[in-house]
């Protein structure tokens, strides 16, 4: 496989892809007569749901010789959902004989059916573990295409600025704060108009990446939490009417906007694109850090992919650096690649595909 990635700018990727072009359009060459391919598209964007004022990608003659239309499926997490759908929109208006249809599902879900084999093509926020590899009889590749912070989201309209010490949001998502006027928290926000009123939790209510990566951390920070509540893409949330559940990182953002007195974790391209304020963070060093695109790029900084591509960022080092940042993978098939469609028709897709590298830089 051809696949190359070097970190840029704040919690964003560049790279140069040829892997994914190939895979998925074995992928669907395997399973309808008109041979295809397809790639994620080149477009100037913003990385995991960020707004972008950054043009579309222009219309260009096709380098891909298709006989008819095609279609190709994946399903995964929400997290990178609003980048991917971009890009594959994008992509559509350069080949539009190749339709991709993404579904914003959860990465647990995703795992799933990409183990099941019911989509071309799966996405991640946690790398699979070698023993979910294991089940997939077709191979994997692990491609991790971008990463984004996952940030404590909250809503309380007269505090403009909160900060919340480790041990402090710890507490809040364990359900032993409850009150937005906790002396705890008005000790790290001596100047904010905190409010006499209950903390409302909301939480990933399906199998979530988002999850994963959110827990793993508050168990790395806390052995009170590692040992009671521990991590994954689900775990057992305190139960009550001040805890409440919400379906994808759409799911929670919305539920923080409607409701007063909210605090949720979601991606921070969710945050952003509907105006929701988010806590500055306490990190390892001590500091406390607004989750920003610099803030982001000084985690990113801090870690080294290895042969396999699975990093996971517990709780970085680095003084400015970001607690909470994640890679997210697409999950493409390896037999698809490496044991293509026989010889024909197929093959001359397999050697367009080849030449039909990807670069993209945000």
């Amino acid at each position: 496989m051809v696949f190359r990635i070097v970190a840029i700018a704040p919690h964003r990727l560049a790279a140069t892809i040829s892997g994914v072009a190939l895979t998925l359009g074995l992928a669907a060459c395997a399973q309808q007569q008109t041979p295809t391919t397809t790639a994620t598209p080149g477009a100037g964007t913003t990385p995991t749901g960020t707004t972008s004022t950054t043009t579309p990608v222009a219309a260009a003659p096709s380098r891909l010789n298709l006989a008819g239309p095609v279609s190709l499926t994946g399903a995964g997490a929400s997290f990178p959902a609003p980048l991917y759908q971009r890009w594959f929109s994008d992509f559509n208006k350069v080949n539009p004989n190749v339709q991709i249809n993404y579904q914003s599902i959860g990465s647990g879900a995703g795992v799933e059916q990409f183990t099941a084999g019911t989509v071309d093509f799966g996405a991640s926020d946690v790398a699979m573990k070698d023993e979910e590899i294991a089940k997939v009889k077709q191979g994997v590749m692990l491609l991790p295409m971008t990463a984004g912070s996952i940030v404590v989201a909250y809503n309380l309209p007269d505090v403009a600025e909160l900060k919340l010490p480790r041990d402090v949001y710890v507490d809040i998502f364990q359900g032993k704060i409850t009150k937005w006027n906790d002396p705890k928290i008005a000790a790290a926000n001596p100047d904010a108009k905190l409010p006499d009123q209950p903390i409302t939790v909301v939480h990933r209510s399906d199998g979530s990446g988002t999850t994963g990566v959110f827990t793993k951390h508050l168990s790395a920070v806390s052995p009170d939490w590692k040992t009671k509540i521990g991590e994954g893409k689900t775990v057992s949330w305190p139960t009550g009417s001040t805890f409440v559940g919400a379906k994808g990182n759409e799911g929670v953002t919305a539920q923080v906007v409607q409701t007063t007195g909210a605090i949720g974790y979601v991606e921070y391209g969710y945050a952003k694109q509907n105006n929701v304020k988010f806590a500055s963070l306490q990190n390892k060093a001590g500091n406390f850090v607004v989750p920003t695109e610099q803030s982001a790029a000084q985690t990113l900084a801090s870690v080294t992919l290895p042969a396999n591509l699975r990093a996971f960022i517990e709780d970085p080092d680095g003084a400015q650096s970001y607690p909470i940042v994640t890679y997210t993978w697409l999950m493409a098939y390896r037999a698809m690649r490496e044991n293509p469609v026989p010889l024909g028709r197929g093959d001359r897709v397999r050697l367009q595909s080849r030449e039909y590298c990807l670069d993209w830089q945000v």
